[in-house]
C-alpha cells in the first residue's frame, strides 16, 4: 500500500457510473477512507471497507446526510436520460449545485468535479443531449464561486470523450481554455481525480485532459506540472 497522501474522508457522488467506479477504485488503492453516494449499491459489491449512502441527487435530505463528516467530495455525476430524474438539468446542473451547497454547508474543504471538454461551446453536438454541456458549465461556475472562498478549494477536470480501459496505458495532455479535443480512458480520469486531492498544482484549477499516444505510464503526477 502506498503512503497515505490524503488524510481524510472522501465522498464520491455518482459512484456507480463507469467513471465513478474508477474514482472509487483509485481512492481505495491509495488507502483513502471513501464514502459513496448513489441511487443503488448493486455495482459496489467489488469493494470492501466502503461506506455506502443511498439516495437521489434530487433529495436534499439524502445529499445533506451523505456529505456529513467528509473532508472532500468528488462528483462523477452524469445524466443518463434526456428527460426526468436522470436528465442533464436534474443531474449535471441542479444536482451538482445541490451537492456543492450541501458540501459547503457541512464544512467540506475540497470539491473535485469531473465535468467535460467543450462545456464552453454551446453549439457543440454533445449539447443536443438536453443541453448537457451548458448544465455542466452552470455547475462549474457555481463551484468556482462557492469553493474559492472561506478556505475552500476546488478542482474541475474536463475529460475528453470517455473510453473504457486500464489506467496508465497512454500519455496524457493537460490544457486550459477549452481548446483541445480527444479521448481519454475513464480509469485515468479516476486517477486524476484522486491525485487532485493532494497535488498542490490542482488547487483551484479548471483544465482539460485527453490521451495522446499509447505508452505505459508509472504515474500521472508529472502531468500536473503543465498547469
Amino acid at each position: 500500500m502506498p503512503d497515505l497522501k490524503f488524510n481524510g474522508t472522501v465522498l464520491v457522488a455518482g459512484a456507480t457510473g463507469r467513471t465513478g467506479l474508477w474514482v472509487v477504485r483509485r481512492l481505495l488503492h491509495y488507502g483513502i477512507k471513501t464514502k459513496t453516494f448513489s441511487r443503488s449499491a448493486a455495482k459496489l459489491s467489488e469493494f470492501k471497507n466502503l461506506e455506502v449512502w443511498l439516495g437521489k441527487i434530487q433529495n436534499s435530505s439524502a445529499v445533506t446526510a451523505a456529505v456529513q463528516g467528509c473532508d472532500a467530495v468528488i462528483s462523477a455525476l452524469g445524466a443518463t436520460e434526456l428527460i426526468g430524474d436522470a436528465s442533464p438539468a436534474q443531474v449535471d446542473g441542479d444536482g451538482v449545485i445541490r451537492l456543492v451547497d450541501a458540501a459547503a454547508d457541512a464544512g467540506v474543504k475540497k470539491f473535485i468535479l469531473i465535468s467535460s471538454i467543450a462545456v464552453t461551446k454551446p453549439f457543440h453536438p454533445l449539447n443536443l443531449f438536453g443541453g448537457v454541456l451548458s448544465q455542466k458549465l452552470r455547475a462549474e461556475n457555481h463551484i468556482r464561486k462557492i469553493f474559492s472562498e472561506n478556505g475552500r478549494t476546488y478542482t474541475i477536470i474536463r475529460p475528453g470523450g470517455l473510453k473504457d480501459g486500464d489506467p496508465f496505458k497512454f500519455k496524457l495532455q493537460f490544457d486550459k481554455g477549452d481548446k483541445i479535443t480527444g479521448l481519454i480512458d475513464r480509469s485515468d480520469v479516476g486517477e486524476i481525480a484522486a491525485l487532485s486531492l493532494w497535488i498542490p498544482k490542482a488547487t483551484n484549477q479548471t483544465f482539460e485532459v485527453i490521451r495522446t499516444v499509447a505508452e505505459d505510464q508509472k504515474t500521472l503526477e508529472p502531468y500536473f506540472n503543465s498547469l
